[in-house]
């Protein structure tokens, strides 16, 4: 069943087929992956819901959306129709940012590192930093009505989980006055906002099930990012940190954005696994 259903997969264009016909199989099985060549088999009711999921999948329904929940470092957070995907690549925007607000800990003991997470979504990079770091400050600002409700079912199951409260807001970030009680409070910024430029091809599980005002940023993909830009400036404080990703075209427009701004310095660019442009961070110049 499992080379029927990766052989299916592979047909309709999807790029992982086995993996994610063993997803699929783990989910209707109610067995973790390394246990399933141990599992006994599908009786004919989970046989038939299988194959109605494979099919699914074999129109480029998202994973996550079948399964309900999407792997974001140590966390499964709960996603679904109205809310971007988290993908593995933002990770890595993440580690860094738990690195820095470490740095900041453990240079002000007693003191609670302000981070704060711009375009949250699901909520994935705000929940990873209260889960390893509970000593952080965290806010999670999102726009969206549906992402809201993703993001704060996501918290109250982390906070129920024992996981330190984020403070969920209901904000645009491209707002001048955002989150104005923390002017030059933030010791960290992180944002995933929208990055890809309009018309660009993208994958149907993207174009189909993605909301498009969470992956599309303007006609050059940095709509959004201008803004937040601006306004990362004015909320950090003298020596804070900021780190935004983007589309791996913009590995020259978004650190120009905070070398034209004048108030940053550190401008630097990080690369994901592959090697493509995935994220750039600064510093708040003192």
């Amino acid at each position: 069943m499992l080379a029927a259903a990766a052989a299916e997969l592979s047909a309709a264009g999807v790029g992982s087929p086995r993996p994610d016909a063993e997803w699929l199989a783990t989910y209707v099985l109610g067995v973790e992956r390394s246990r399933l060549p141990l599992a006994a088999g599908f009786t004919p009711d989970e046989l038939a819901r299988y194959r109605r999921l494979v099919a699914r999948r074999a129109g480029r329904e998202p994973l996550q959306h079948l399964l309900g929940s999407a792997a974001f470092r140590h966390l499964e957070l709960a996603v679904g129709p109205g809310v971007f995907v988290p993908r593995p690549e933002t990770e890595l925007l993440a580690e860094w940012g738990i690195a820095q607000a470490r740095r900041v800990a453990a240079e002000r003991p007693g003191t609670a590192p302000v981070v704060v997470d711009l375009c949250s979504g699901s909520g994935a990079i705000a929940l990873s930093v209260a889960y390893e770091l509970p000593a952080a400050a965290v806010y999670a600002v999102e726009r969206s009505a549906r992402a809201l409700d993703w993001l704060r079912r996501n918290a109250a199951d982390r906070a129920a989980a024992g996981d330190p409260p984020i403070r969920v807001v209901a904000a645009d970030v491209t707002d001048p006055g955002l989150l104005a009680e923390l002017t030059g409070r933030v010791d960290v910024l992180l944002c995933n906002p929208p990055y890809v430029p309009a018309g660009t091809d993208v994958p149907p599980e993207v174009a189909d099930h993605d909301p498009a005002d969470a992956v599309f940023g303007g006609t050059d993909g940095l709509a959004v990012i201008r803004p937040v830009v601006r306004r990362a400036a004015e909320l950090l404080a003298p020596g804070g940190v900021v780190g935004i990703e983007h589309d791996d075209t913009h590995p020259v427009a978004v650190p120009a954005l905070f070398t034209a701004d004048g108030r940053y310095a550190d401008v630097t660019g990080h690369p994901d696994l592959a090697g493509r442009p995935r994220f750039s961070t600064a510093r708040r110049a003192s």
